[in-house]
């Protein structure tokens, strides 16, 4: 399966060039973006792994988080570029839940199946808690003054700003705690002896052009992918809420779920952990912000307020992912607990 990756890695995308350009339908450009999304997220994810390995654990585990984000990111530029401000933040929502509960819970069950318990750092567990949780005050606390009228909508812009800045602030306080000051305390000693004498598959100067390489790819297959969603949901009687949160949300974290799933089974618990829980971290502390100052440059002002059931969905995953992780150990039986919940809330979001 090796041998063909790289080839079916050319095909998908030169079909889904075609497809695009030659206008083959929403339903077959659909498809074949899609596709050649999944492989170029997985050459970004096997490229990012590699890269880590050179840079080092924490180092690696953002840039797992970082570069696994990237395509959801590309997309949802894309998105609101053109005014699709409904299935941004379906899509950022279906990023959050879907490391939450998706890629942690499969990780924990792929990891548990081959290893009886999976142990990772116990403060790091106990910080990623913390953060989720100002996550979730930060989205909730707006939601509810602008909702209960207590705000005005001529004020929803300014106050989406300001929690927009102070997040971005808290993420960049947060680096500043887990790569400098508290660098020591939160290393995972587990997951360096299961590292102990792996080898990756390339350079690190061939690690670095494939990562751009992958990047690059990802970035015009999502504008492809993106002049799409309108038609298909329409023909598949599917709302933009369902779209955004579940479909671009998978295909968006493609990456990550290669990625952490791989790591799980190399019992390195730890790093994959780091990878789900710290990609949700970054689009709710990092990317949804930025998105709300990039509209600003395209002139389509995206504010932060989020739809009860998007609240409610980031809730409930937050809740059930922090109970299960905060003791710094995973079994089987966790990851499958994980992933019902997200079919729950996927079979909710799909009647909407």
């Amino acid at each position: 399966m090796k041998k063909m990756f790289y080839p079916l890695l050319v095909l998908t995308f030169v079909l889904s060039a075609v497809s695009h350009f030659t206008h083959w339908g929403p339903v077959a450009e659909f498809a074949m973006s899609g596709l050649a999304i999944l492989f170029a997220a997985g050459l970004l994810g096997k490229a990012t792994e590699s890269v880590a390995h050179y840079a080092g654990q924490r180092v690696g585990g953002l840039l797992n988080a970082t570069f696994g984000n990237a395509a959801e990111l590309i997309i949802a530029i894309f998105l609101i570029k053109e005014g699709l401000f409904e299935i941004v933040k379906a899509s950022l929502t279906g990023a959050i839940i879907g490391n939450l509960l998706l890629v942690l819970g499969a990780s924990a069950l792929a990891g548990g199946l081959k290893y009886k318990e999976q142990k990772f750092n116990v403060h790091l567990a106990g910080q990623n808690a913390s953060l989720m949780l100002l996550g979730i005050i930060a989205l909730f606390i707006p939601a509810i003054f602008v909702k209960t009228e207590h705000i005005s909508a001529d004020n929803t812009m300014t106050i989406s700003i300001v929690v927009a800045a102070f997040l971005i602030f808290a993420y960049a306080g947060w680096l500043v705690y887990s790569m400098i000051t508290h660098k020591d305390l939160l290393e995972d000693h587990v997951d360096t002896q299961a590292d102990h004498g792996e080898q990756p598959s390339w350079s690190k100067g061939m690690s670095i052009v494939l990562l751009v390489v992958a990047t690059v790819m990802v970035a015009f297959v999502s504008e492809w992918l993106v002049h799409t969603l309108d038609t298909f949901s329409s023909r598949f009687g599917l709302s933009e809420l369902f779209v955004g949160a579940f479909v671009v949300a998978i295909v968006g974290n493609a990456a990550e779920h290669s990625a952490a799933i791989m790591l799980a089974m190399k019992n390195k618990m730890g790093a994959a952990v780091e990878i789900a829980v710290g990609s949700s971290l970054q689009i709710a502390l990092f990317v949804a912000p930025v998105l709300v100052f990039v509209s600003l440059l395209f002139g389509n002002e995206m504010n932060l307020i989020f739809s009860t059931i998007e609240l409610a969905a980031i809730a409930v995953a937050v809740l059930i992912a922090t109970s299960i992780s905060r003791d710094g150990a995973t079994t089987w039986f966790e990851g499958k607990l994980l992933l019902i919940v997200y079919v729950i809330l996927g079979v909710s979001f799909y009647f909407v």
